[in-house]
Parts: C-alpha cells; sequence; structure tokens
C-alpha cells in the first residue's frame, strides 16, 4: 500500500510517498480503506522530532492519527462495527491507503469523507476540554484561538450546549468567529481587556487551543485558574492552569457526539484538500499556523 513516511528527522523536505507493510486490526481495532485522512499540528511535530526526546528514529516514521475510511477488517472483541460500514475516527499512521483505528464513529452518509476525515482529532479535543471545564447550558467560556481546526469544532460544539463563547483569532478571522456563533476578539496584547468588553459578566472558563497568550494571562481571566484549560502550552508555571493532552474521556462516545452534531449541521468543518502528493504542502500551510479549519489528505 502507498503511505506518507519519512526515514529522518527534519522539516516537509523529508516526506516521501512509497509502499508500507499492510497494517492489521488488533483486538478493539478495525482496519478502514482510507478515503480522507486528517492533518494535525501533532503530525509535524512527530516529522520533526519533537516527540522523539532524542531518540534516534527506528525505521521509517509514519504520520497520521485520524481517518475517515471503508471498514475492510474488523478486530477481536469488536460489536456494533462490521466490514462495509463507513467510519471515521482516530488511529495511528492514517496517511496511508489503509489504516487501523482504536476509536471510531459511524460516519453519516450526509456527511462527506473529508469532513469526516477531518473531525475526529478536532471533536475529541474539543469535547475534553470542554467537559473538563463543565462548559454547558449558561456558561461564558473564551476559546483562545477559536478559527483553527480545534478551536472552530470547539466554539460550536459549546455553542450548541447552550454556551456563551468568546473567541479569539487573528483579523482576517474575525468574520468566520461570527459566522460560527462566537463574540469575536483579536488575539494578542490586550486580549483579557478585549474579553471583558464583550464578556463584561466574566468568564466561567478558558479554553486555550492556540498556546499564544501566557499562561498567567490566561489565569486572570477567571476566578479560579483551574477553570482555565490548555492543549498547547507545557510550560505552565505556578499559573495554576491545567494541561490536557488526553486519555480523560471515552473517545468513542465524543465521536458519536461528533456525528450527530455534523449530521444536524450543528457543526461544520471547514476543509482544504490535497491529494496524498502534495503533502508537504499541506504540512507547510499547517506548519505556518496560519489556517482556518481543517487540511486534509485523499490517498
Amino acid at each position: 500500500m502507498k503511505a506518507l513516511q519519512f526515514s529522518a528527522y527534519g522539516g516537509p523536505e523529508v516526506l516521501t510517498v512509497g509502499d508500507a507493510p499492510e497494517p492489521h486490526a488488533g483486538p478493539g481495532q478495525v482496519r478502514v480503506q482510507v478515503r480522507a485522512a486528517g492533518l494535525n499540528p501533532l503530525d509535524w511535530k512527530l516529522r520533526a522530532g519533537y516527540l522523539s526526546q532524542g531518540a534516534p528514529l527506528e525505521g521509517p516514521g509514519r504520520t497520521g492519527f485520524e481517518a475517515a475510511g471503508v471498514v475492510d477488517e474488523v478486530g477481536e472483541g469488536v460489536t456494533g462495527t462490521a466490514i462495509g460500514d463507513d467510519v471515521f475516527g482516530l488511529g495511528n499512521a492514517t496517511h496511508a491507503e489503509l489504516a487501523v483505528l482504536d476509536a471510531w464513529a459511524a460516519k453519516p452518509a450526509s456527511v462527506d469523507w473529508a469532513v469526516a476525515a477531518g473531525a475526529g482529532v478536532a471533536v475529541e479535543t474539543a469535547i475534553r476540554g470542554l467537559d473538563l471545564l463543565g462548559v454547558g447550558r449558561g456558561s461564558t467560556v473564551l476559546v483562545d484561538g477559536g478559527a483553527g481546526g480545534v478551536g472552530a469544532v470547539a466554539v460550536q460544539i459549546a455553542v450548541s450546549r447552550g454556551a456563551t463563547v468568546v473567541a479569539s483569532a487573528g483579523e482576517a478571522n474575525q468574520g468566520y468567529l461570527t459566522e460560527i456563533g462566537a463574540l469575536p476578539v483579536l488575539y494578542g496584547e490586550g486580549l483579557a481587556e478585549r474579553v471583558r468588553a464583550v464578556a463584561p459578566q466574566g468568564l466561567d472558563a478558558v479554553l486555550d487551543v492556540a498556546g499564544k497568550t501566557p499562561p498567567t494571562t490566561l489565569a486572570s481571566m477567571v476566578a479560579d485558574p483551574a477553570q482555565a484549560l490548555t492543549i498547547a502550552q507545557f510550560d505552565l508555571g505556578d499559573s495554576g492552569i491545567r494541561l490536557t493532552t488526553g486519555g480523560e474521556i471515552d473517545r468513542a462516545a465524543a465521536l458519536a457526539e461528533g456525528a450527530r452534531l455534523l449530521q444536524s449541521n450543528d457543526l461544520v468543518v471547514k476543509v482544504q484538500t490535497f491529494p496524498l502528493e502534495r503533502a508537504r504542502e499541506a504540512v507547510e500551510i499547517s506548519e505556518s499556523g496560519h489556517v482556518r479549519g481543517k487540511l486534509v489528505l485523499l490517498p
């Protein structure tokens, strides 16, 4: 099968499309014929060696943590899913013609393959953050970085739950934030003051998905610093805000919630698609940090 891979850590130039061994579904897993696979910042951080802790690369490296496709192999213990089902979800090495998923949900027939492929990581991450913060009806939450892949999904899910959402982004994306139901503010210096201007009642929670605002600033916008949560910053000092890296929620249940919202059009995921052979171009866009919605590869 064809797969995106790299034989050394480095920039986008180390990526190639070549032959790779076919994976197989283990216990509790399914294998899919990939129709589309999402691209995330974690992919280029993996390729650049940021996650290696200094260890050398052993064998070809593979990227991809989400995909949508048709189930063609079902692992031991899997129930409720059969060969031929259309699904989307989370796995590893998904930038390929075949991929194994560890968590998945049925893809609604009305949802495009690329949209479903770009939804998995963003939906799981957004729901995890919102759940850990207790965001629901009557809450007022800031999504710091609301125009990106995870941020735009978090905004829409929070709105669907009945929350008032303030979201930050650059000048070019202020209209987009309004379109998806948020009160838009510019990110950068002075963010706290701009948030207070549009939400004078104060915030119940802050979800940082961009990693650009200092932790002390995020903490200052809520009464309890623990009601500020980041997915993008690791050096939090003594700010008191929390970091989430995964594992705290039922991923399959989160994906099922995302599927329902996609089907009802309460969640819209904007995507840019690229054939697998143009993956370098997509990665360069991802690394630029100026992405609206999700980047998706088509094998």
